[in-house]
């Protein structure tokens, strides 16, 4: 790029940039933005030894950008960068006018993130206002956008920019939000003067190390992806049955983390209308999407961004929380995808729910897979089930899975959509 624009900044002095800054952050509740802050555009220098060390110890969860140095290196992402613009945009935590799970009826449970319209799609309107915004302003504005799928890691930015702090969960935790907000950036060449980061403010709490499921926070602010239920549930692969045996109703993502902590108590930002859920799409019968095909399922669930890894995963977790529930009516749709559905996968879930809820029919199933299935994994998991039954007598069926669970062992009722929404 030309020079001429870094010269026609200087000309205009550092108190331009500070107000317009200032200005830019008034302007936020008119572009539809909770919160706003500047960083540089240094490089992350103790974010990429950091990565280096999770990725030596295989915690990455493969859905991030392979290379460390554009991870971490903004002018590697965009050669012009002066300085880094963080957003917010908060949304919902309580799901009003929740659907009832019962027996024959039972329910899986959409993430916080995965409701209302796709965040990517949302963020990325306000960041499209933002950009314009500026070039009104500043003619000679470049910027490119982010959010989430872009090549920075979205919380280091917002940490540096002041928007929160990094909790022990590994969420951006906002004073006026809690960690109940959607993050993206403008990387742009107008050299904006930098906020300062927010003082972590998580003391000596641990709830939420406690609280995961699966031991998956192996230390503060430390994740093993790998361990997490939410990329469990975005796994297209069958999941191993000790965490299976811990994912619940979860059909896409986990809040447990974010529930049992304490800033997160009481809120729910509803003022972003594309952003309120939909009972009925994030709150799903179960029994219908063991059945459900492609174009159905965009129909559905194509608007949010929990659709994006496609019907796969959300099937086989569905057969996972029917399992959960030992939902006895479900048995003869369970014995359907482990008879004639194609993708291994699911048949190897459909296995180990049948083994998990038991009966003559189930049973008998699955002494069929044992003896006739293609797939000697699949063989191999319904043996695994017909040993599970064989060793084990009928139980009570589960209460709502997820975080009411997680709540109690915790000490943290919180309100009761917090603690049981996900049932």
């Amino acid at each position: 790029m030309a020079e001429a624009p870094a010269g026609r900044f200087a000309e205009r002095g550092g108190d331009f940039w500070r107000r317009l800054k200032e200005e830019m952050k008034s302007a936020a509740p008119s572009l539809g933005i909770d919160k706003i802050g500047v960083a540089s555009a240094e490089p992350f220098r103790e974010l990429k030894e950091r990565l280096v060390r999770r990725r030596e110890l295989g915690r990455d969860s493969g859905f991030e950008e392979p290379d460390l140095d554009k991870r971490t290196d903004p002018s590697r992402v965009f050669p012009e960068a002066r300085s880094i613009i963080a957003v917010a945009v908060a949304y919902p935590a309580k799901l009003r006018g929740a659907p009832v799970s019962v027996p024959g009826a039972r329910r899986g449970i959409f993430s916080r993130s995965a409701w209302g319209e796709d965040y990517h799609r949302v963020v990325g309107r306000r960041l499209e206002r933002l950009a314009g915004w500026l070039a009104e302003r500043v003619p000679e504005t470049r910027t490119l956008a982010m959010t989430d799928t872009g090549a920075l890691v979205d919380r280091a930015v917002a940490e540096r920019a002041g928007i929160g702090w990094s909790g022990k969960n590994c969420s951006i935790i906002t004073p006026e939000f809690g960690s109940w907000v959607y993050l993206g950036e403008l990387i742009t060449n107008l050299p904006l003067p930098p906020d300062r980061p927010i003082e972590d403010a998580c003391g000596s709490c641990t709830r939420c190390l406690e609280a995961c499921p699966t031991g998956a926070l192996v230390g503060p602010g430390e994740l093993d992806s790998r361990r997490c239920i939410s990329w469990l549930t975005q796994s297209k692969d069958a999941v191993d049955e000790h965490f299976m045996e811990k994912m619940g109703n979860r059909l896409y993502g986990c809040d447990t983390c974010q529930v049992v902590c304490p800033y997160n108590r009481g809120q729910d930002a509803r003022h972003h209308e594309e952003l309120l859920p939909d009972p009925e799409t994030v709150k799903p019968l179960l029994r219908p999407l063991l059945s459900m095909g492609n174009r159905e399922f965009r129909e559905k669930f194509g608007h949010g961004a929990g659709a994006w890894r496609g019907r796969k995963p959300i099937q086989r977790n569905a057969l996972i929380a029917l399992g959960h529930f030992r939902d006895r009516e479900s048995v003869p749709d369970i014995v359907r995808v482990l008879r004639d559905d194609s993708r291994p996968a699911l048949r190897m879930t459909a296995a180990w729910a049948l083994g998990r809820i038991g009966g003559s029919e189930a049973e008998a199933a699955l002494r069929e897979a044992a003896a006739r299935d293609a797939g000697p994994e699949v063989r191999a998991a319904a043996d695994r089930a017909l040993a599970r039954l064989a060793q084990t007598s009928p139980s009570p069926r589960p209460e709502e899975a997820g975080e009411r669970n997680s709540a109690a062992r915790t000490g943290i009722s919180g309100d009761r959509e917090d603690a049981a929404h996900d049932g």
